[in-house]
């Protein structure tokens, strides 16, 4: 009997696809996400040949769903080159080097196991974007697929191009003692060698890889991960330690007294360093990112403009490349840098160079950096579940509720409402600087949720509380996943 194909539509997310394998998609499932991905490009390059790089992760799983999809991309007539167990920006630039017209990379980033997933583009440098993912959806379920005759051929050793690119042109001067934490995953058999090849003293930590993720997924919003570095940062008297995530395109940072920083501080630092040299830049930073980047002196003297833009590599990296800004950043650890410092997409370990160049220009350690920024209280992003097909809904009544308590002039802990964004979820911001979020995530079925206060720590833990009351009276709401 002929296996039935199996594909929830819930997969298709908004800017790529993640599903539990097998139980919401099976292989005849992932082959027809090939056929549509593969139509797809065909119609969008206009080629009968258009040429794919496919690469995957280090999941038990990975390669047979990448056999699948690569069935599918082989029958609307793709030219596949398989670059083999990658990272997701080993396959970006691989798009780059190659001249390819399209990526597909096998991957549920940092997903607990069980998931599988797919992040795709067409144009260099940037992941499919709601749009696109729209498009790919009604192509896939309706199944308006083209059909053709293609080829496919290995592309050997291209890790090693990967690796010596950003090797050669990225040397430090300084012996900087970086641990490097890898979480088993893929990002194991590459950041130590390039971390080490820049001119770093490395200091593994769970680089070895293994796809059962034995102590802890490889996420380096994770508090449990960025607690493991800490202690190695401060055991092995490290300047710095470096968390990444399954598929290298995320960093998480801890500094040499084994504090973490969240990546948006990261991020402000390094833009700080960049408006020296490129004055008159712009920044995008995310909607859970502090507050801090609108009011920072430094980035002000230096002409420098900051965009706060939807959640989610895809849409900062579009928002990057539309912008023609300098870099941009996530509090999740997706960094962003467009000429002349890379490419415009995100990759962890290039981030981590760029974290290396802030030791190297200064001498200053790490927490001395740090401070020179002023103090905020952050929550880490805390994620309550929400059913895929209830969390916009929820937001969107809660955007409501919201804008309803500022027109009311209602105070939470003291203040008003002073400034709403809704550019993605809402944020909410009060004079004191002080703000909270709410949007739905991207990529799993819960919500996000993110506050700081430059006032205090009982600040933000205030407005945290106001969030999760809102929250519980909507009855959709289950357990977080973590929680101050």
């Amino acid at each position: 009997m002929q296996e039935t194909i199996k594909i929830d539509p819930f997969g298709f997310r908004e800017y790529d696809a993640r599903w539990l394998y097998p139980d919401n998609i099976n292989l005849k499932g992932i082959e027809n996400l090939g056929k549509g991905l593969g139509s797809q490009i065909v119609n969008h390059t206009k080629k009968n040949e258009p040429r794919v790089v496919v690469g995957h992760d280090y999941r038990s799983y990975s390669e047979e769903i990448k056999s699948a999809l690569k069935k599918g991309l082989l029958s609307t007539g793709c030219f596949i080159e398989d670059v083999g167990l990658s990272l997701s920006p080993m396959v970006y630039f691989a798009q780059f080097n190659l001249n390819a017209d399209a990526i597909a990379m096998v991957t549920a980033s940092h997903n607990e196991n069980g998931w599988t997933g797919v992040k795709m583009g067409i144009k260099k440098g940037l992941t499919h974007a709601p749009d696109e993912m729209k498009e790919l959806k009604d192509i896939t379920l309706n199944q308006k697929f083209i059909k053709g005759q293609g080829k496919e051929k290995q592309i050997n050793n291209f890790q090693q191009i990967y690796k010596e690119d950003l090797i050669n042109n990225n040397k430090i001067n300084k012996k900087i003692k970086a641990v490097v934490a890898c979480g088993n995953g893929t990002a194991g058999i590459f950041a130590p060698d390039i971390l080490k090849g820049i001119g770093c003293e490395v200091i593994e930590l769970d680089c070895n890889l293994d796809f059962t993720f034995p102590k802890y997924n490889p996420n380096p919003e994770d508090l449990e991960m960025l607690h493991a570095i800490s202690k190695a940062v401060k055991d092995n008297n490290a300047d710095i330690g470096f968390g990444f995530d399954g598929d290298g395109d995320r960093v998480g940072v801890i500094d040499n007294n084994g504090n973490e920083i969240f990546s948006d501080k990261i991020g402000l630092i390094i833009a700080r360093n960049l408006s020296e040299k490129y004055q008159g830049s712009k920044f995008i930073v995310d909607v859970k990112s502090t507050g801090l980047y609108a009011k920072d002196e430094k980035l002000l003297t230096n002409k420098c403009e900051t965009i706060y833009w939807k959640t989610g590599h895809s849409h900062i990296k579009r928002k990057v490349n539309t912008e023609k800004a300098l870099a941009g950043f996530e509090k999740s650890g997706h960094f962003f840098f467009n000429q002349p410092l890379g490419y415009g997409y995100d990759d962890g370990i290039n981030s981590a160079i760029q974290v290396c160049y802030l030791l190297d220009n200064q001498n200053k350690k790490m927490n001395e950096i740090i401070s020179e920024l002023p103090n905020t209280f952050q929550s880490p992003t805390m994620g309550p579940f929400c059913k895929d097909n209830e969390k916009y809904r929820v937001v969107e009544d809660l955007v409501i509720e919201i804008k309803n308590l500022q027109n009311d002039k209602i105070k939470i802990d003291g203040q008003e409402i002073s400034e709403i964004l809704t550019v993605n979820g809402i944020r909410f911001s009060f004079n004191d600087g002080s703000w909270g979020l709410i949007r739905a995530s991207s990529n799993k079925p819960s919500l996000v949720i993110v506050t700081e206060s430059p006032s205090s720590e009982n600040r933000m833990k205030k407005i945290f509380s106001f969030i999760d009351d809102l929250l519980q009276k909507t009855g959709k709401i289950g357990e977080y996943d973590q929680k101050i």
